[in-house]
Order: C-alpha cells, then structure tokens, then sequence
C-alpha cells in the first residue's frame, strides 16, 4: 500500500486557496440519487459546488447500467464538522488514554478532516455509494462512514479482507470518479472530492479553488 496523506498532514493546511466564488447548488435539483442519512444533522447536506456536481453528473454516465450513484453528503457547514471532529478525538482519547494530543490529531483526521481545512466544508466533497436498478445499496466492504477501529480498517479504500463482490464495486466507484478528476481519501472508501487543498496536494495543483465557505447560514440563504 503506497504512503497514505492523512487530512492533519501539515502539507495540506499548506495549499493556497485562491477561492473562485462558484456557488453550491442543490444536488436534489438533478438526476442523481439523494439519501436522507443526514438530515438530522444538517439541512445543508445535499449542496455541493457547481463544478462537483458536473462532474458527478459526468461520472454517473460511466457507471454500469443498472447502477447508480446514491449522495449521502455534500457540504458540512463549519460548525457541525468541528462537532464531528471533537467528539470523534474524544472518542479515541476515551479508548487510548496513553495517547499523546499529537497522535490523537493524525488518529482522528483518518475519520474526520480537521475543521479549518475540510473538504465538507469548502462544498467540495462527496461521500456517497451505489445503488441497484431498485435502489438497494450494494456491497462496499462496510457500512458507510465506518470508522477505522469499527470496521477494523475495511474502511480505508485499498483494505485487504473485504469480499470479492466489494472490492469490484469499490473499482468502479473508483474508475468513474477518477475518470472525471475527483480524487479519493484513502482511509474512507465513500469520500471524494475536487478542488479543495487536498486535492489539489494529490494532483499536484498549484492551488486549491474551493476555500471553506464559513458562514453556517449561508445555505439557508440560498434556498430561503
């Protein structure tokens, strides 16, 4: 397995961003699938930026027939991915008590990007599955938003052990994605994303085009 670059990787936090203002827009609005996993934690899950939503919509074109692409979230306002943060580093302190802040950090940013540089919160990330003709989801290796101690490390995209079945469907997930320039978090086989730091660090892009949008409200604003 090549070096895998973790979200708290200072090299990340080090990508200029040179925001391009392209607006979220509702994903809802198009042809893909939409689940409702998320609902309860925010109202703004189903944004994404314009130019993800692009190529998403490309990608779906390329999946098999008979299969779909289901979108469980889009855009993570700041505020609820710093929640997500902290109660998942809280987690790992309660389960490694001899861990250091500075092996907690790196731990937990295998689950949860840090919030000042999530790709969530930038409208620039996707996680999402597939789905059959009747909408079932099919066999990925484990539940989505597994996390690495759950799930014994079957989350992280290039995980041995996981069935046959899974790890084809965990190729073309892969196939289509990269074919229109998104770029996977190793550690989460669901999570993809296009124009924020760390795909811009994966790519070699001078830039990141995508900046966190911070202000919680401003999805609100939009569909007001």
């Amino acid at each position: 397995m090549s070096e895998i670059i973790l979200m708290s990787d200072p090299r990340v936090a080090a990508v200029p961003v040179h925001e391009c203002d392209e607006p979220l827009v509702d994903v809802r609005k198009g042809p893909l699938l939409v689940d409702l996993r998320k609902q309860d934690d925010s109202d703004a899950y189903f944004y994404l930026r314009e130019g993800v939503l692009e190529r998403l919509l490309r990608a779906q074109a390329l999946v098999p027939a008979g299969l779909r692409f289901l979108v469980v979230e889009g855009y993570r306002p700041p505020g609820l991915q710093r929640r997500y943060f902290e109660q998942y580093a809280a987690r790992l302190r309660a389960e490694q008590p001899g861990w250091t802040e500075e092996q907690i950090r790196p731990a937990a940013s295998r689950f949860v990007s840090p919030p000042e540089i999530a790709p969530h919160s930038a409208g620039a990330a996707v996680d999402l599955t597939l789905v059959d003709a009747d909408g079932c989801e099919l066999d990925l290796g484990t539940a989505m938003n597994a996390t690495p101690e759950d799930s014994a490390g079957a989350c992280y995209t290039d995980a041995t052990g996981i069935s046959t079945q899974a790890r084809i469907h965990r190729e073309i997930l892969g196939r289509v994605l990269t074919a229109v320039g998104l770029v996977n978090y190793p550690t989460e086989w669901w999570h993809w994303s296009f124009g924020d730091r760390y795909w811009a660090l994966a790519t070699g892009a001078a830039r990141a085009c995508y900046g966190l949008i911070r202000q919680d409200a401003h999805v609100a604003a939009m569909s007001g």
